[in-house]
């Protein structure tokens, strides 16, 4: 049997390995983490969901306890240990602490916690709703328990729910290493009521290339360090030498061979604003540097990486709760190494490449566990040239994100797509994949996504394991709306199960081959192949052989499979638009097209202002003989009454569109419901409809709140 590595799963404890002869997932962590809900308690479970905005769909596992005053949960020691690290959640603008019991007797410390570092609110990034709910507290014991012990925590006047505990044996602190120059002989305060900045500035300048000496206790930094180069920075250890900052380091380059190990960085980040260089790196290290042991909590990202850090080394790290990415390779990285790392809480990527302003190249993220980042994905690989992903885990991505994506979304430019060979190998994702609102579909577990650009890398996809998907496993897709092709990937070696919806949910132009994927408890089929943009070409699964248990293709392209309802025969009453990609001429800020099929009558779509005609456009899918148009606006009496001027047009092939019904204003008054209907000629076939707005008496802009088509009258 493969080494083993406990992480958090719903069952409580899981040994996760890989396949025979091949090696195990994930890190090699120090501490054995054991779900709440599968504790001993008083208190309340929550979950499982996976609906955006909810607590339990950010927690591990999708499911928590509740603890109200006076409820406790008593979890069983799964290994020897002195210390704790507990994930939690209190309700917002509320603070307070809980008890901690050994074996049933209380100890005389308690667990402070706090809803200061969580409830983040990103509206300028679309399809976010308030996140990052949970966070981490940890706790030295003061003695040791053993496996089979008890430890129990209990609410005292806030209301707290409780989602894992990590129980970790702590060493001795480390003594100080000969010849190496302590920050407190230049003056800094261990007790963290003074500044300790200049004393850390002054032992960096005076042990270039050796060794800062961090010795246990707090420090607390008021501006970032830079200059910082030729030098090891190094501690006690992460539970004893502790630096209270938001900003450590921030330099645009320097000339490398930096190490900084075993210390704690803990900020006081409570916001996202990405102006703000809130991180624990900010920019560069310089090349032949390395980073290992740290423990870094409570910044924007953890590293935001700039300019030259070639041949970096990050490893066996933990990064919790940052309000942003975990860590960034933002352009110009090469053999750049990421690995045994524990990240968890992200409010972005975890771990991304960005190959902005030049490709990243020859780097690496291997043996990293990514658990809850709740909005984006587990690991993103954003452009750049043979680059590998392997053996990680990831799991429990919340919205707007997969497990792993290989993607040319390229955000900003110069931007370098994909190229050479993308190696994505032997990684486990559980309950990865989300519902993404922006596109009212869901994203699968492992994406690859043409999204600005055409993938015309090697994308080498092996040893895979995908378990309890909320979606599909596999999923091509052009995201930004263009159709570009999705070209020379090969899936080879996969075990899928018990996945929500498909195994392979293709979107995009192109082809894929598949060798020995195996697939159970599929919930409703093997392949949703529908490509978007409909007109943008077929996309062709070939078999290599091997593969068993995902045959099937679901049926009807109309409408979007929802998790385990099987594939039935499409309803003749159904709404054909519902779900359906949507585009436009213009939308205006984050009322996109997708807001008028997303089955909620009080989003909405809203075009370019100030400028009639608008048209908004749905992709029924397949052609289909459409007679009556349900067009509303949010019932809301704050939506005044108003005409608009709209020309109903169809197209079967997404090019040449004929009219439906001509110009002809419509009323949508909120006293009837803010609605109103378009009956259409019997004669009409369309797949593409269009809705021209040339006029609106309410508000400059064509708006919809939902656009249902219909086959009946």
């Amino acid at each position: 049997m493969p080494a083993a590595m406990v992480v958090a799963l719903s069952a409580g404890l899981l040994t996760a390995t890989a396949p025979a002869a091949h090696a195990a997932a994930g890190a090699t962590l120090p501490f054995t983490s054991v779900e709440a809900e599968s504790a001993i308690t008083t208190g309340t479970k929550i979950g499982p969901d996976y609906t955006q905005g909810t607590l339990a769909s950010e927690a591990s596992g999708r499911q928590a306890v509740r603890l109200s005053a006076g409820q406790r949960v008593e979890f069983t020691v799964p290994r020897a240990a002195n210390a704790v690290n507990l994930v939690y959640s209190v309700p917002d603008g509320q603070s307070g602490s809980l008890d901690v019991y050994v074996n049933g007797t209380k100890i005389a410390k308690t667990l402070p916690v706090t809803s200061k570092y969580s409830y983040v609110d990103t509206g300028w990034i679309p399809g976010a709703k308030t996140h990052h709910f949970f966070d981490d507290a940890r706790l030295l014991l003061g003695q040791n328990v053993q496996q089979g012990d008890k430890v129990a925590f209990q609410a005292t006047g806030t209301q707290v729910t409780v989602d894992v505990a990590d129980f970790e044996q702590v060493g001795q602190a480390a003594s100080q290493p000969a010849g190496s120059v302590s920050v407190t002989s230049k003056g800094a305060d261990p007790s963290g009521n003074g500044d300790s900045t200049q004393a850390f500035r002054d032992a960096i300048a005076a042990a270039q290339g050796g060794t800062v000496w961090i010795p246990p206790g707090d420090y607390r930094l008021t501006s970032s360090l830079s200059g910082v180069q030729n030098v090891t920075l190094q501690g006690a250890g992460s539970w004893y030498s502790v630096v209270h900052t938001s900003r450590f380091i921030d330099q645009s380059s320097s000339s490398g061979n930096v190490h900084i190990k075993d210390f704690a960085v803990m900020g006081e980040v409570t916001e996202r604003v990405d102006s703000n260089p809130d991180n624990f790196v900010n920019g560069a290290l310089g090349p032949n540097s390395s980073v290992s042991g740290m423990w870094i909590q409570h910044m924007k990202v953890g590293l935001w990486l700039m300019g030259n850090n070639d041949n970096l080394v990050v490893e066996n790290s933990r990064i919790l709760d940052t309000t942003a990415d975990g860590l960034n390779l933002n352009g110009n990285a090469h053999g750049v190494r990421v690995r045994g790392n524990f990240l968890r809480n992200q409010g972005d990527d975890s771990l991304a490449m960005w190959s902005l302003n030049g490709a990243d190249s020859n780097s690496s993220f291997e043996n990293n566990t990514i658990s809850q980042p709740n909005l984006a994905n587990g690991i993103a690989i954003y452009g750049g040239t043979d680059i590998a992903v392997k053996n990680n885990m990831v799991s429990d991505t919340n919205a707007l994100g997969s497990g792993i994506a290989i993607s040319n979304q390229k955000f900003l430019d110069p931007f370098s797509p994909l190229a050479g060979t993308i190696t994505v190998d032997g990684n486990t994702l559980v309950r990865a994949g989300a519902m993404n609102p922006n596109w009212n579909h869901p994203m699968g577990a492992l994406r690859v996504d043409s999204y600005d650009s055409a993938i015309n890398a090697t994308v080498n996809i092996t040893n895979t394991t995908i378990t309890d998907s909320p979606y599909s496993a596999f999923e091509f897709v052009s995201g930004g709306g263009q159709g570009y092709p999705v070209r020379n990937v090969t899936v080879d070696g996969a075990t899928v199960k018990n996945t929500g919806t498909v195994v392979v949910q293709a979107e995009a132009q192109g082809a894929a081959t598949f060798r020995n994927v195996t697939a159970t408890a599929v919930g409703v089929a093997g392949v949703y192949n529908c490509p978007y943009m409909a007109s943008s070409g077929t996309f062709n699964l070939t078999d290599g052989g091997g593969n068993s248990g995902w045959s099937s293709t679901w049926s009807d392209c109309s409408s979007w499979p929802q998790p385990g309802q099987g594939n039935p025969d499409p309803d003749p009453g159904r709404n054909l638009a519902k779900g359906r990609p949507a585009s436009a001429t213009g939308s205006q800020d984050v009322y996109t097209p997708g807001k008028a099929v997303d089955g909620d009558a009080n989003s909405y779509w809203e075009s370019t202002n100030n400028a009639f005609p608008q048209s908004w456009t749905v992709d029924l899918g397949s052609s289909y003989a459409v007679r009556r148009l349900v067009l509303k606006l949010p019932p809301s009496s704050a939506w005044g009454a108003r005409t608009q001027t709209i020309t109903v047009l169809g197209s079967t092939d997404g090019s040449s569109y004929s009219t439906v019904v001509g110009s002809t204003g419509y009323r949508f008054d909120p006293a009837s419901g803010n609605t109103a209907t378009v009956s259409l000629p019997a004669s009409t076939n369309l797949r593409y409809l269009r809705l021209s707005v040339s006029a609106n008496t309410g508000w400059p802009a064509g708006q919809f709140s939902e656009v249902e088509a219909y086959l009946n009258n």
